[in-house]
């Protein structure tokens, strides 16, 4: 019993001092902003919770609106907006009750009757508001999204600053600006989205600062005597890494504190993309498109402030505690099974159920943390709580399993397809729980060698579920192991070279993921030859 305890404080000596390094609260630049000095502007959508700017044009309740403003202008004195449906174009009006300006954004695509509206629209507000409205920005990426030719958008931007009295351009991804040169010609200052996460080759939030003003000195170079606005420059807080860009609190926050310090230096104007979290990007970019905010989108929080200290997971003491909850039931469960077969004395089984307390204890709490971050929708929620159920209980099943000398079965034995007398209790639960790992693991691996692009890595939790098993395994890799072991180990070893070579090896999350695949392959690999 000494050496169960001595070993079950080391784990949770492990949990806690891995905690407390995941949650260590990070440094960051001195505030790039004098006291009292606020950026320059926002990126704006009120849309919070289900609310999304699809389907039938419903308004955003105006006092939603003014509680965000009145919130914002703490912040910044201008917001820019992007479309004037669904509400959005009471955000001018509001905008002026609270003394704040509007760069004001229509959204144009390729339907005709919308784009009459938004025209509409957009030049009635910039003549009833002319005081707050402060520029037009006619159309948002849609020769990047294809939806209208170059030509069609010249035409539109020169009829709207026919019409309106303000400075009027259009936004687009910087490298649009260097392909269709003759949209220059027809707006008053060239507005340039420079998003270092989605390069074709991502920055990482290091280089953040200089990328953008290298990026921004080109264009200039591309068209001397314009105004080049950096009209979108921003981190996600949350989401998949792209090679060595990490979204993150902290990342974002360095990125966006050393990029106002560059265009400060510059004396260029700089739009932070955006002011709140929205949840409904999720639909069309994925965990990382719904956390770009500065605030919080459900609680209107803000996740930083200024030359702060700011941690990525601050509610860490609560995760860690969590953590050794979990160390202690899977001991408890060991203890209980080991008794029964008079095992309780051997240092093995305890130096085996300490690594499997230690490495899950630590990853279930982040494991949770991400289940409310990774799911949207039903189907979205369903399959995070998955993940989360096995990466809790298999430390358990699979402590309990070691107590109890019980090997992981295989699928025949499983499914009761097997020679072998049908399995019950403890070896039909473990049984039921690698199934269950193995389907959550291959549909994820194969989604990420077949579209990658918007699907997190669960790292966590697959580590947190499959460390158990690969203790539990005994070590002999069988040449006639069954069939569907086989197939599906196959599927998951390669899918993890794929995902190496297509992610790179700066991007650790992929790494770790496919690590935690390659351990899952093998230990259906050590399955006793059975019938299939």
């Amino acid at each position: 019993m000494g050496s169960m305890t001595a070993l079950f404080a080391l784990a949770a000596g492990a949990i806690v001092a891995g905690w407390a390094w995941l949650g260590a609260e990070v440094q960051l630049p001195p505030s790039p902003l004098a006291a009292g000095e606020k950026v320059h502007c926002l990126s704006y959508a009120p849309f919070r919770g289900d609310q999304d700017p699809f389907g039938p044009d419903v308004p955003v309740d105006p006092e939603q609106i003014s509680e965000d403003l009145a919130q914002l202008k703490a912040v910044s004195d201008c917001v820019r907006t992007y479309a004037v449906d669904h509400g959005l174009d009471r955000i001018a009006e509001i905008a002026s009750r609270h003394g704040m300006k509007v760069i004001q954004g229509l959204w144009l695509s390729s339907k005709p009757e919308r784009n009459r509206k938004q025209i509409e629209t957009t030049v009635e507000l910039a003549k009833r508001f002319p005081e707050t409205i402060t520029s037009v920005i006619v159309g948002n990426e849609v020769l990047l999204r294809g939806e209208m030719s170059a030509r069609d958008l010249a035409r539109t931007i020169a009829e709207v600053r026919s019409r309106v009295s303000m400075p009027v351009t259009y936004a687009d991804v910087w490298e649009y600006w260097l392909r269709y040169r003759e949209i220059a010609a027809e707006v008053d200052f060239i507005t340039i989205h420079i998003l270092p996460y989605w390069e074709d080759f991502p920055i990482a939030s290091r280089d953040a600062a200089s990328h953008v003003d290298a990026i921004r000195r080109q264009v200039l170079a591309a068209y001397p005597g314009k105004e080049i606005f950096v009209g979108e420059f921003g981190w996600p807080s949350a989401g998949r890494m792209r090679e060595g860009a990490l979204p993150s609190p902290a990342d974002q926050a360095r990125a966006m504190q050393e990029t106002l310090a560059f265009a400060k230096r510059g004396g260029y104007r700089l739009n932070l993309m955006e002011a709140y979290d929205q949840p409904w990007k999720r639909q069309l970019e994925g965990t990382v498109g719904g956390h770009w905010g500065l605030f919080d989108g459900a609680r209107r929080t803000a996740k930083f402030a200024w030359g702060e200290t700011v941690s990525n997971h601050p509610r860490w003491r609560w995760q860690a505690a969590g953590g050794i909850a979990l160390a202690a039931a899977a001991f408890a469960a060991a203890l209980i099974t080991a008794r029964q077969t008079g095992l309780a004395a051997n240092p093995g089984l305890w130096l085996r159920v300490a690594a499997i307390a230690a490495v899950s204890g630590t990853l279930i709490g982040w494991s949770v943390e991400n289940v409310p971050l990774e799911s949207l929708g039903l189907g979205g929620w369903l399959r995070s709580l998955a993940w989360a159920s096995v990466a809790l209980l298999s430390p358990i099943l699979a402590a309990a399993a070691l107590g109890a000398r019980k090997q992981v079965p295989t699928f025949a034995r499983i499914l009761g397809r097997a020679s072998a007398p049908p399995l019950r209790g403890l070896e039909l639960a473990t049984g039921v729980l690698l199934i269950a790992l193995t389907l959550l693991a291959l549909p994820a691996a194969l989604g990420l060698v077949f579209d990658p692009r918007y699907r997190d890595f669960p790292f966590a939790a697959l580590t947190a579920a499959t460390v158990p098993l690969v203790l539990l395994a005994t070590w002999r890799l069988h040449p006639k192991a069954p069939t569907a072991e086989r197939v599906m180990a196959a599927a998951l070893a390669s899918s993890a070279v794929y995902i190496v070579i297509n992610e790179g090896l700066a991007n650790w999350q992929a790494f770790w993921f496919a690590a935690a695949l390659a351990a899952l392959a093998l230990t259906l690999l050590r399955a006793q030859a059975a019938p299939d």
